[in-house]
């Protein structure tokens, strides 16, 4: 059951209705500058740990170490206000994850070139997942059964309620086994502390800032693998298409940039904390502990089997009207080359699983077991 007017699916929905196609021109990057060398575009983001690489990207030179002069548009309210944001031309790379499927549903021409959290190497991943539960609320730590017939706050239509729908298959029960309480992440806490809801669920920092803002708190279960983690670099591809130079050298600079993150998550914890200004230091720096393991911006058929998942999952909750070939919408060829030219920027990562590698010609298979879940 699901409490508040808001059906399922209405993140997805508001996507496919606010995201006008209106044909405009495809904004290309500026001339390359002749003194400095560079080329000039625009980046989106949302104010979300997990999307720190692409400031981190700035705050460290990688984008000018790679020939970029990016400008990192103030975070977006959500990941529909920046896909707008990417149809109008005002920026040329998006961060998103779940609203890209009711944009690509909409007609929108938008392909994955990267992911900005995810694995490559595996299908489930959801480290930076947390399960929390309020005082007296009857959930027992470490026994996820016992959420059954609670009330549960999830963002509907967005990857926790995504996580939510795989943890209750995972126990062989459905939504009519719990009431979804329709609650925004920053609102989590406060219906925890006030009954409103007994279990919140989402990604960091709303996990750690609910345990240390709701006395008594405490958490059920982190992450688990119920899910393949949905978090894509987009582009229009017309874009793609005719800037491979730049687009190749965006994802290089965030490849290197997910790397120092991995190998410095103190130093990025304090990135974080100042491009969030109301996010705690201390907060930041634990949450990175986990970010760091779903930083991987390869793509394989793992990927694939993700986004074709949650489509799925969506579609027979009557969340979304109708699904999409999966394979139209990524273009993995740049990230590849990108993995050729510069092995370096990856040696510290899981290695793909033969049966996932992309190569020309790959053709992703839903039945089939090319990313075993």
């Amino acid at each position: 059951m699901i409490r508040n007017t808001v059906r399922a699916g209405a993140l997805l929905a508001a996507a496919s209705v606010a995201i006008a196609l209106t044909g405009c021109a495809n904004a290309g990057p500026a001339p390359a500058d002749p003194e400095e060398g560079t080329t000039a575009v625009s980046a989106g983001w949302v104010s979300s740990i997990d999307q720190i690489g692409l400031p981190a990207a700035l705050d460290q030179g990688f984008f000018e170490e790679y020939g970029l002069d990016v400008e990192v548009a103030d975070p977006f309210a959500t990941g529909v206000d920046q896909l707008n944001a990417l149809e109008t031309g005002q920026i040329q790379f998006a961060q998103v994850g779940a609203p890209y499927i009711g944009a690509k549903l909409s007609g929108a021409d938008y392909v994955i070139v990267g992911n900005y959290t995810g694995s490559a190497a595996q299908y489930g991943i959801d480290e930076t997942m947390a399960v929390i539960a309020r005082e007296g609320s009857g959930v027992v730590e470490g026994d996820l059964s016992s959420i059954l017939g609670k009330k549960i706050g999830v963002a509907v239509g967005s990857i926790n309620h995504l996580y939510l729908l795989a943890v209750l298959a995972s126990l062989g029960a459905t939504t009519d086994d719990v009431s979804i309480i329709n609650t925004a992440p920053p609102d989590l806490g406060v219906a925890l502390q006030t009954g409103g809801i007994d279990v919140a669920i989402s990604w960091d920092p709303w996990p750690l800032q609910n345990l240390a803002q709701v006395e008594g708190s405490y958490e059920v279960a982190r992450g688990g693998g119920y899910i393949g983690f949905l978090g894509y670099i987009v582009a229009k591809r017309d874009f793609v298409e005719q800037n491979p130079d730049v687009v190749e050298a965006f994802l290089t600079a965030r490849a290197a940039a997910d790397q120092w993150i991995r190998e410095n998550p103190t130093e990025a914890a304090g990135i974080a904390s100042r491009w969030l200004s109301s996010l705690d230091p201390a907060i930041a720096e634990e949450a990175m502990q986990y970010n760091i393991e779903q930083l991987d911006p390869r793509i394989s058929a793992c990927n694939y089997a993700a986004l074709d998942s949650a489509q799925t999952t969506l579609h027979e909750l009557g969340s979304i009207d109708g699904t999409f070939d999966v394979n139209e919408a990524f273009e993995p060829g740049p990230i590849t080359q990108v993995v050729a030219d510069h092995p370096d920027l990856f040696a510290d990562l899981a290695a793909i699983p033969a049966s996932a590698e992309w190569s020309a010609g790959f053709v992703f298979d839903p039945a089939g077991s090319q990313c075993a879940k």
